[in-house]
């Protein structure tokens, strides 16, 4: 699923997402600017600012976190929340599925999310990724064959939910 297919041209993104989103933002524009404002100053403090490398090195770390927090101003603009449809009995974005490697026997639990909310360590699929393209759609006992970057892999969905 596209950020298209969300609705109103945003980007998908679970509610959980969206919170961390938020105090992520939040966190950039207080604590990290505070800091970086401390820091400028104090670099100021050491006198000549055309030779002083601390104050050019805070100064460039200013404008990565001035960036950084335009682009998530810009992602929370055009989020668009989209809830996981759990009565429809196949995986779907914001579900969580349960999907064992026929090859191998491991089982993995995922759960569909958007592009930027996608942690793999953390069982966050995203929706883009050819594996969860795959699997959406699908119900409990089917299987999915995915051209992975260890070669054609087989998955079958074991089963849905939390």
């Amino acid at each position: 699923m596209s950020g298209q297919e969300a609705g109103g041209g945003g980007e998908a993104i679970t509610a959980e997402g969206l919170e961390a989103l938020r105090a992520e933002l939040h966190e950039l524009e207080t604590t990290a600017r505070q800091a970086i404002a401390k820091r400028i100053s104090f670099a100021r403090e050491m006198g000549d600012l055309k030779e002083n490398a601390e104050y050019h090195i805070a100064k460039e770390d200013q404008a990565h976190l001035e960036t950084k927090i335009q682009r998530l101003q810009s992602r929370l603009r055009n989020a668009v929340v989209t809830a996981a449809d759990t009565s429809t009995g196949v995986v779907a974005f914001g579900t969580t599925a349960e999907v064992v490697d026929e090859e191998t026997g491991r089982a993995f639990r995922w759960t569909i999310v958007g592009p930027t909310e996608a942690d793999l360590a953390a069982g966050r699929l995203s929706a883009e990724s050819p594996v969860a393209r795959a699997l959406i759609g699908r119900a409990p006992g089917e299987t999915v064959t995915v051209e992975t970057p260890r070669g054609a892999r087989t998955y079958r969905v074991e089963r849905l939910g939390s």
